[in-house]
């Protein structure tokens, strides 16, 4: 757990590591990444332990308190962690993913610090490295909303955090090995919730109180269906967003998505399932956890109820139904709405076709026909110490070319305060899910056909979701022959930020871009400076990060 620290401690983080408003509350954390032995699926595995639990601890915290997270890396190889859907405001330089990091040596330590600035919600952190995610080294963060600041919903009898997604019995090694040598991945053996198999982890309840439950999706390849047997639950967040209190009987949440509802226990005193199942796969995985009233007359019984599977007609029409709630306060005590993001002119349109190539007899992953390669130098480290020939602005064209797919460290150039169109198009028969780094997007539109100027005039302008992650529909059904998703983004974080497939083993080979943010001011104002304990390697090893 995090805990407060004298104001000495407060002092040497300020002074040695970086500038942070020193008003805000500090919570440090202290954690030992080791391997440690498994049975998630009831066969003994390498799991990755974060003191040595798995899931890691959980991370509590408050709009604008700065994390400060010393992580030992006890691994025997180079190990990173990244925080799903923390902006990391002005400061990329935290993100904790190859483009922007030297990662942590064997045997080494590196303090993450980082301010979850202006932010409220369900998020997780994760292994970004070398397919470490599908060894675990994943938890939940919470970020509650400040005590003066009005919430939209009475304060819940308990709050619990499921991490929820499907599991292999192989080691991340293997896994890694089978992409290395140029095939794909079988499909998962199963699911997991909160590092458990099928009934192995019970969510406690009194009858006739309300519960917040925070769902995230942190598997590395399908989407699930998430409910619970006789309940209904009332969707009130999504990503930092306060949504429409819609009423749901299950949800779908797409790879590295975070959901919170409320469920009150209204129902005859038992136990009942949570179930969450495999969606669009032609083989369902099912798992279960049990939901147990404290004055229980009987043990869940019967078959788990079963929930959609291929329809993705009733998963994109429950995608357009959630909502911004327009009245409610945010991080901050003005209402969400007050931010009109259909009423900015866009600046830019970018086109991104996902897409599969085969370069050099193996298996790759492309956006606009560029597979992803990571440098030898993090292209932030490489950009703050101009250091040529990492990469180059432009890689990344705006549009697909229909070219054969290329291999390239691919970065984008973006102009800081633009306000961009990002269109996501997907012809392939596999859902695509894309998280974005340091932003958050409006996500005004989403259909099956192909994208067109004209596809605009379906645009929700007015309450559409804010987040970090997104799906976009496959063309499995003829009705679908190809999608498209459309966000509105305000370029409004300078960094080099990553823009990713959320299916493991297409980010990995190479479904992946970084999009550099640049404010020609050179200012503190839009930017932090590096940080003094920032890890120097490749092409920038030897170098000082700033002067004392």
């Amino acid at each position: 757990m995090g805990d407060y620290r004298g104001l000495s401690w407060v002092l040497v983080v300020l002074v040695s590591v970086t500038c942070i408003c020193g008003e805000d509350p500090y919570r440090f954390f202290t954690w030992n990444v080791t391997y440690g032995d498994i049975y998630p699926l009831g066969v003994k595995q390498q799991g990755i332990l974060i003191n040595g639990q798995f899931p890691g601890p959980a991370i509590e915290s408050v709009t604008n308190d700065n994390l400060i997270i010393s992580v030992y890396n006890s691994l025997d190889e180079p190990f990173l962690l990244s925080w799903n859907g923390v902006q990391q405001r002005r400061n990329s330089w935290q993100d904790g993913v190859w483009g922007t990091n030297c990662p942590i040596p064997p045997g080494q330590n590196f303090t993450y610090i980082l301010q979850v600035k202006d932010q409220i919600g369900s998020f997780f952190y994760f292994p970004s490295l070398a397919f470490h995610k599908a060894a675990g080294g994943y938890g939940g963060i919470k970020i509650s909303s400040r005590p003066l600041i009005p919430v939209p919903f009475p304060p819940p009898a308990g709050d619990y955090t499921i991490l929820a997604g499907d599991w292999y019995k192989k080691n991340h090694t293997d896994l890694r090995a089978i992409l290395d040598g140029g095939s794909d991945l079988p499909f998962p053996d199963g699911l997991l919730i909160n590092g458990r198999g099928s009934n192995g982890y019970t969510f406690n309840v009194d009858q006739g109180k309300t519960y917040r439950f925070r769902i995230s999706n942190v598997g590395i390849a399908t989407s699930i269906n998430f409910r619970i047997q006789g309940h209904k639950m009332l969707l009130v967040e999504v990503e930092g967003t306060h949504t429409l209190q819609n009423t749901y009987s299950s949800l779908d949440i797409h790879l590295g998505q975070s959901y919170s509802v409320l469920v009150t226990a209204d129902q005859p005193a038992q136990d009942y399932y949570i179930v969450v199942s495999t969606r669009f796969t032609s083989q369902v995985l099912t798992t279960t956890s049990t939901l147990h009233y404290s004055n229980s007359a009987g043990r869940v019984s019967g078959p788990p109820p079963g929930g959609p599977t291929i329809q993705i007609d009733w998963s994109l029409n429950q995608a357009r139904s959630v909502r911004q709630n327009l009245t409610a306060s945010g991080p901050r005590p003005n209402p969400q709405g007050s931010y009109h993001y259909g009423l900015v002119n866009t600046t830019r349109t970018i086109r991104l076709a996902n897409s599969a190539p085969v370069i050099n007899g193996k298996q790759r992953y492309a956006v606009n026909s560029v597979s992803f390669i990571p440098a030898d130098t993090p292209l932030k480290l490489a950009d703050y110490f101009k250091i040529n020939g990492v990469f180059d602005l432009g890689s990344m064209p705006d549009n697909p070319t229909g070219a054969g797919g290329y291999l390239k460290t691919s970065v984008m150039a973006a102009d800081f305060r633009a306000y961009a169109e990002v269109v996501f198009e997907n012809s392939e028969d596999t859902l695509q899910s894309w998280h974005i780094d340091g932003h958050i997007f409006f996500v005004v539109g989403m259909d099956g056909g192909q994208w067109t100027p004209a596809s605009r005039l379906s645009y929700n302008l007015r309450d559409t979701i804010s987040r970090s992650t997104v799906q976009l529909v496959c063309s499995i059904a003829p009705v679908y022959p190809k999608s498209w998703t459309a966000l509105y983004m305000p370029l409004d974080n300078v960094g080099m930020w990553n823009v990713r497939s959320e299916n493991w083993a297409r980010q990995y080979l190479g479904q992946q871009f970084y999009l550099r943010v640049y404010s020609a001011a050179n200012s503190w104002r839009d930017e932090y400076p590096i940080p003094k304990n920032a890890l120097l390697c490749g092409r920038a090893s030897g170098r000082k990060t700033r002067p004392l």
